[in-house]
């Protein structure tokens, strides 16, 4: 049987492409209330993600069918409005009610409201914001999310796999390896060496390490490759080697990076940059991240003081971190990086070396809040934190890039402060998923840290 769904605020604010999944060519029948409509036209003046869903939908709702009698109740209007998308039109059935039975309430009056309406036309309800759910179920009434990109077990992403192979035809002999030819291209090889006396067979204790691409192993040799490349940093484990590796390779163009605070990500990510800008494989690099906080009632960019600008560099920290940590090594190795790079460094207000490196690398940050309509291109992006980002933010900075840019995705799914994400549903873990499928990504999980005792314990104890 046809069920019947009515929608809260969350499921179109999350994405309106939620309304095409939802209606299955006809299976389900979505409903929506007037004070689901009165939420969203507060929203569609937000300069933010929200803000741009709220008007998508109203952009898209029109050709206005008919007055329904679906068993009105309470004096309630039924109407019937259509919602393009994907050259379809989905029917949303609009309840209005004129006079509702909860006229207060102290958790949210336009919460009950909605459960009012669940409850009379026994509909179920579903919504993304959990105490909605929780106080549906409260009450016994159908409730139910839709988390359409859910992902259960993103511990168990990993792109590095090891082989044992015997060292008389290394490349040959993997390259017949039954587990290496099901593996997708950019997958990280580490090869365990082995020979062998008239009798047994033993691990030599040497490794070799590469990268699957065309179906063919590539062997890496990465201190040669540092020592040609004369880096501001150098990566110093081989995690951060193969991830710098990756950013710089002449055929990829999307990587995702995952890794917890302290792996190194945006500083081998900021170095692999300035070295394609070195060498004119792109002229410039961008720094995104999201306006998004641990403090959730001021994640809007709106909140800081200062122009845009200023505001920005409160969210650009890992970036100058990463920027000032470069220049004070510079400055203690030569005369000449302490004359060029000169004055102080600071990771929050662009003081004068700071800003010098910015200028000198074409290094830009972008509020993704301004991204749409942008197209950005011949560029080095670095999207920081995408375990804040939505699929349609991901969507949204990934439709911006021209064929000559290059961007990686950077974050650490274990650090959520987006209020409707987690650890199992956001931008990150979903491109991680799709890493391991697709050969057109490179992924890579960062595991280890360099990170203070005290930082240690914490993360370990918490």
């Amino acid at each position: 049987m046809k069920k019947s769904y009515l929608i809260d605020t969350s499921i179109i604010l999350d994405d309106v492409e939620n309304l095409f999944f939802l209606h299955q060519n006809g299976e389900n029948a979505i409903f929506i209330c007037d004070v689901t409509l009165s939420e969203l036209d507060k929203k569609k003046d937000l300069s933010n993600e929200t803000g741009f869903f709220a008007r998508e939908f109203f952009r898209n709702l029109g050709d206005f069918a008919s007055t329904s009698s679906f068993n009105p109740m309470e004096n309630d209007k039924i109407h019937t409005f259509y919602f393009t998308i994907h050259h379809q039109k989905i029917p949303l059935q609009m309840i209005h009610r004129p006079n509702y039975k909860t006229k207060f309430q102290d958790y949210g009056l336009n919460d009950a409201r909605i459960l009012e309406i669940a409850k009379d036309y026994h509909f179920v309800l579903l919504t993304n914001d959990i105490s909605l759910k929780v106080y549906a179920l409260s009450l016994n009434l159908s409730s139910q999310s839709l988390l359409r990109d859910r992902i259960e077990n993103p511990q168990a992403i990993e792109f590095l796999n090891h082989f044992q192979i015997h060292k008389s035809n290394i490349k040959e002999n993997l390259e017949h390896n039954a587990a290496f030819a099901a593996l997708k291209n950019w997958s990280l090889i580490e090869i365990s060496e082995q020979d062998n006396t008239e009798n047994s067979l033993y691990l030599t204790g040497r490794k070799h390490y590469g990268i699957k691409l065309d179906n063919s192993f590539y062997p890496l040799d990465f201190d040669a490759r540092l020592e040609e490349d004369k880096l501001y940093i150098n990566p110093i484990n081989l995690e951060q080697k193969f991830l710098y590796t990756l950013l710089t390779h002449p055929k990829n163009r999307i990587t995702i990076c995952s890794g917890a605070t302290g792996s190194g990500k945006t500083l081998i990510a900021l170095q692999a940059g300035l070295h394609l800008l070195k060498k004119g494989v792109v002229n410039g690099i961008v720094y995104l991240r999201n306006t998004i906080t641990a403090n959730d009632k001021e994640a809007e960019l709106g909140f800081r003081k200062g122009d845009e600008n200023q505001k920005l560099h409160y969210f650009m920290y890992p970036l100058f971190s990463a920027i000032n940590f470069m220049i004070t090594k510079m400055q203690k190795e030569s005369l000449a990086k302490r004359i060029e790079y000169r004055g102080e460094a600071n990771s929050i207000q662009s003081q004068e070396a700071t800003e010098y490196f910015l200028n000198k690398h074409n290094i830009e940050v972008l509020d993704i809040a301004h991204a749409r309509g942008v197209s950005i291109a011949k560029k080095f992006v670095i999207f920081d934190e995408a375990q804040n980002a939505s699929n349609a933010t991901i969507k949204l900075i990934g439709t911006r890039m021209a064929e000559d840019s290059r961007i990686v995705f950077l974050g650490d799914p274990m650090q959520i402060d987006h209020p409707y994400l987690s650890k199992y549903r956001n931008g990150l873990i979903s491109l991680l998923k799709k890493a391991k499928q697709d050969d057109f990504l490179a992924g890579i999980v960062l595991h280890q840290t360099i990170r203070s005792e005290i930082a240690s314990w914490f993360e370990e104890n918490f």
